[in-house]
């Protein structure tokens, strides 16, 4: 089930960048909330209180009650740009959703029980393919993560996507067959990251003979 968090922020009537640097100044970031083919609600939110929201865990995957003057939007967030050079937010986007909108959206993965996978004890390590994963569901029904369980692998083994225990109403977007993770020997690993400068330096070798000759 979704987490839904409250949050009020303040209307904003006049677009156009300059407007927007002089919210920024005063210590608001501004933002939009678009979707369900209604017109946008442009505001402005608090730099601090957006930054309390993001600190919390599953901000991409939360449901927020949003109230802008007498009206309260439901929406996710669905795209936050940062500033090139200080890496602060300066703008961001909420999608408008509605009880019975299907969305799209990331959910992280985590992989429990490393220390009871009997291929890690054995010395491989675990190669996580996928960190988040792509699924179909209702607002009420984001997960807040998807949990695979690492208990009795084995070096070689393999988690496929249907591995995953989905909620129900989570669907996964990829084939159930798409490998997310494996249980790796170590040499495996060493000769993956290898292979890319081998690759690289097979590459660079035929020029390096052209410019001798």
């Amino acid at each position: 089930m979704a987490n839904i968090s409250s949050i009020k922020v303040n209307e904003r009537k006049t677009a156009g960048k300059g407007a927007a640097r002089a919210e920024r100044r005063a210590g608001l970031i501004p933002g939009v909330i678009y979707g369900e083919k209604k017109e946008p609600v442009m505001f402005a939110i608090s730099a601090l209180d957006l930054d309390a929201q993001m600190r919390q865990k599953g901000f991409k995957t939360r449901l927020f009650e949003i109230e802008v003057g007498k009206t309260k939007y439901h929406a996710i967030c669905q795209d936050i740009q940062y500033h090139p050079v200080t890496d602060r937010p300066i703008h961001v986007d909420f999608l408008r959703v509605s009880q019975n909108t299907e969305l799209t959206i990331d959910v992280p993965v985590l992989y429990e029980n490393e220390a009871a996978c009997t291929g890690i004890k054995l010395g491989g390590t675990l190669n996580a393919i996928y960190r988040t994963i792509t699924v179909s569901c209702k607002p009420k029904d984001i997960p807040e993560k998807l949990i695979v369980d690492l208990t009795g692998l084995k070096i070689n083994d393999v988690v496929k996507m249907g591995d995953v225990k989905f909620p129900e109403g989570v669907h996964p977007v990829e084939a159930l067959d798409v490998t997310i993770a494996a249980i790796a020997t170590v040499s495996s690993n060493e000769e993956a990251e290898k292979a890319p400068v081998a690759a690289a330096t097979a590459a660079a070798a035929p020029a390096a003979d052209a410019a001798k000759k």
